[in-house]
C-alpha cells in the first residue's frame, strides 16, 4: 500500500478543491492518502480588511514564519512514498502559512528524503514562488518531481479587479455583473483530475523521471512570458519595501501601518502603469530576445533546480 500525504493552506477553500478533484482517480486499493490543512495559531481572515491584507506582506515576502498549530501524530508518524503540497501565491511568494510549514521541523521531518508534487493555485504570477519554493524543499532534504500551477487565465488588470472582488470583499460572482469569475475556473479545477491519474502512475512505478514532461502534455504548467519579466522585477522593488516596512515593526503595529496606504498607493501604481510599460518592452523586444524566452519557458515549467 502506497502512503500519500497532500498538505495544504486554503484561505478561500479554491486550493482545497483543486487537490481534492487532483486525488479523484486515486485507487483506495493502493493509495492511502491523508491530508493534512496547515493551520497558523492565529488565523488569517477571509475576506480581508484591506490594511491587514497589505501588514503581512513583509513576513510574506521575506519568509518569516509563523507560529503553526502542531501537526496530529497520526500524520506525522507515518512515512510517505509521496507528498503533494498544495500552495497559493502572496506578494510572489509562497504563502505564509506554507513557508512556516516548509521550516518548520515537523515539515521537515514530513518532507526529508521524499518526492514531492507542488500544485499551485494563483492569480498569475507564480514563477518566482516556485523558484523559492525550489530551495525550500531542498533546504527539507525533499526532491521535487512535478508541479502543476492552475491560474486565473483572464488578462492581467481584469484579474486584479476581480481577485479584489474576492479576497477583499468576500464575493466570487461577476463583479457589477460584467466581469468574469475571480480565481481558477471551475472547469479547471473540474478537470484536474487528469494529473491525479498521471501523478498515480508514477506513484505504482516509482518512477518519477518523466512525470513533470507527462503533465506538461495535459497543461499542468502554462508559462506566459510576457510576466516573467514583472515577476522578476516586482521581486526587487518588494525587497526594498519590504526591508523598509519591516524596520517600522511587527504586524499591526502603529508606525508600520501609517505607511501601508503609500504601498497600497505604489501597487496601484505598479500595476496600472508600470506593468503595462513593462508588456510594452517585452513586445519590442521579443524577436531579438526570442532564444531567451524559448529557454525560459522550458526552464520554469520544469522541476530543474538550475539552468543547463
Amino acid at each position: 500500500m502506497k502512503e500519500v500525504l497532500v498538505v495544504y493552506y486554503s484561505q478561500t477553500g479554491q486550493q482545497r478543491d483543486i487537490l481534492k478533484n487532483i486525488m479523484k482517480p486515486f485507487d483506495a486499493a493502493t493509495t492511502n492518502i491523508t491530508y493534512h490543512a496547515i493551520k497558523p495559531v492565529k488565523e488569517y481572515p477571509f475576506p480581508w480588511p484591506t490594511l491587514d491584507f497589505f501588514d503581512v506582506f513583509p513576513e510574506s515576502f521575506l519568509q518569516i514564519p509563523t507560529e503553526l498549530e502542531p501537526i496530529p501524530t497520526s500524520v506525522l508518524d507515518k512515512k510517505y512514498d509521496l507528498v503533494i503540497l498544495g500552495y497559493t501565491v502572496w506578494y510572489l511568494t509562497p504563502s505564509i502559512p506554507v513557508n512556516s510549514f516548509l521550516k518548520s521541523a515537523e515539515g521537515k521531518k514530513l518532507l526529508q528524503n521524499t518526492p514531492v508534487v507542488t500544485v499551485i493555485g494563483a492569480r498569475n504570477m507564480w514563477i518566482m514562488a516556485q523558484e523559492k519554493m525550489k530551495q525550500l524543499l531542498v533546504d527539507c532534504g525533499a526532491r521535487l518531481v512535478g508541479n502543476i500551477a492552475l491560474v486565473d487565465r483572464n488578462i492581467n488588470h481584469i484579474s486584479v479587479i476581480t481577485i479584489q472582488h474576492w479576497m477583499l470583499e468576500g464575493r466570487k460572482d461577476r463583479k457589477w455583473g460584467i466581469f468574469p469569475k475571480p480565481g481558477v475556473s471551475e472547469k479547471e479545477i473540474s478537470e484536474a483530475s487528469k494529473f491525479g491519474v498521471i501523478i498515480q502512475e508514477a506513484l505504482l512505478s516509482n518512477n518519477y523521471e518523466s512525470l513533470q514532461e507527462r503533465l506538461l502534455k495535459k497543461d499542468a504548467v502554462i508559462v506566459n512570458p510576457s510576466l516573467i519579466a514583472t515577476d522578476q522585477r516586482g521581486n526587487v522593488v518588494f525587497s526594498k519595501w519590504s526591508s523598509m516596512l519591516i524596520k517600522k515593526g511587527g504586524p499591526n503595529t502603529p508606525k508600520r501601518r501609517k505607511l501601508l496606504p503609500y504601498f497600497n498607493y505604489y501597487m496601484i501604481f505598479a500595476i496600472w502603469v508600470i506593468a503595462p510599460i513593462v508588456f510594452i518592452v517585452f513586445l519590442l523586444t521579443y524577436f531579438p530576445l526570442y532564444g531567451k524566452i524559448k529557454k525560459d519557458k522550458q526552464f520554469y515549467a520544469s522541476v530543474r533546480l538550475k539552468r543547463d
